[in-house]
């Protein structure tokens, strides 16, 4: 589908819902803010929406305070833009009532993306949801004020590994030397999302390094989080925020992943509910793995859902250690 198209649609559209996925990342973040405040731009109805409370590191965002957790009434909208999502359930309960928006829009850059709604505007070459939103805002002829800046910068220097990723490509370099002038600080947003860290996350952090556990032939590292060791460091789990890549920086790891327990999430007869988080060194293809089990991602960050016991989500994981 073209770019005019989804244009032509957005303008059109006068109530619109922007949602991003559950426990979202940097990029779902930026390209959320940043698409909102460019359709207020052009004097569109907007409500920016996700489930999940949103990370302490992302807090110093222009604007942070337009996400809200609740949708309101589905009803008063005519179009719904879903951000930086491979499915419609990534949005998580909210799923089955977005899904009755007459006009659906899907706007991502995951390759395992399932092509879900009437419009979609899908590119796995990009560096990030940000990325795509900046072209759209481009189209759009909208002005890029500090706000939009900082969400399209953080989007992309999120989703590239601070510039370190293979996804980081001439256009992110570019866009991001752009957001600049228009007057992101990149001290501000680096010292935000790397430098800064709460007590509570320190001690999170040295309870996950104890559940540390590598495979025989030390190629894949698992760290286990359950609810307890949330409340036993006084955090929430958007405080797990990027800490699975200190598993994966364990030397000759190709693949890390990270377990936590879903809070409320145990059915009698189908066990409890986990995710997994999988990180890669770029020799394995996290995604390839998360949609064997029924997720997605990219190559180097994906995850999955998966109700079961923790000993057999653990064992699951584990036999993917002789193919790396």
């Amino acid at each position: 589908m073209s770019i005019q198209q989804i244009i032509n649609q957005l303008i059109k559209s006068e109530k619109i819902l922007l949602a991003s996925h559950i426990h979202p990342d940097g990029d779902a973040i930026g390209a959320l803010l940043s698409m909102g405040l460019a359709l207020e731009g052009i004097s569109k109805d907007v409500v920016l929406y996700n489930e999940s409370p949103i990370p302490a590191v992302y807090q110093f965002l222009p604007s942070i305070h337009r996400i809200k957790k609740s949708l309101g009434h589905v009803a008063d909208y005519d179009t719904a833009i879903i951000l930086d999502c491979s499915d419609l359930g990534r949005i998580g309960d909210a799923a089955a009532a977005v899904s009755e928006i007459p006009v659906l829009m899907n706007i991502d850059h995951h390759l395992t993306n399932t092509r879900f709604g009437n419009f979609q505007y899908i590119d796995p070459k990009a560096s990030s949801t940000a990325e795509l939103v900046y072209r759209l805002v481009r189209q759009l002829d909208i002005p890029i004020n500090t706000g939009m800046a900082y969400a399209i910068y953080t989007g992309i220097m999120a989703d590239t590994g601070s510039f370190r990723f293979s996804n980081t490509t001439p256009a992110a370099f570019e866009i991001s030397y752009e957001m600049v002038n228009c007057g992101a600080d990149p001290y501000k947003v680096a010292h935000h999302v790397y430098e800064t860290i709460s007590l509570n996350r320190i001690k999170l952090l040295n309870m996950l390094f104890d559940t540390i556990e590598l495979s025989e032939n030390g190629r894949l590292s698992v760290m286990t989080l359950t609810q307890k060791m949330l409340d036993a460091a006084g955090t929430h789990i958007e405080d797990v925020n990027g800490l699975i890549n200190y598993a994966k920086r364990i030397e000759n790891v190709r693949l890390a992943a990270l377990i936590f327990e879903r809070k409320n999430g145990t059915d009698q007869k189908r066990g409890k509910r986990f995710h997994v988080s999988l990180r890669s060194d770029g020799t394995v293809d996290a995604s390839a793995i998360a949609s064997s089990f029924g997720g997605g991602g990219h190559q180097y960050a994906a995850g999955f859902d998966i109700r079961s016991s923790l000993a057999e989500v653990k064992a699951s994981i584990f036999e993917l250690s002789d193919r790396l």
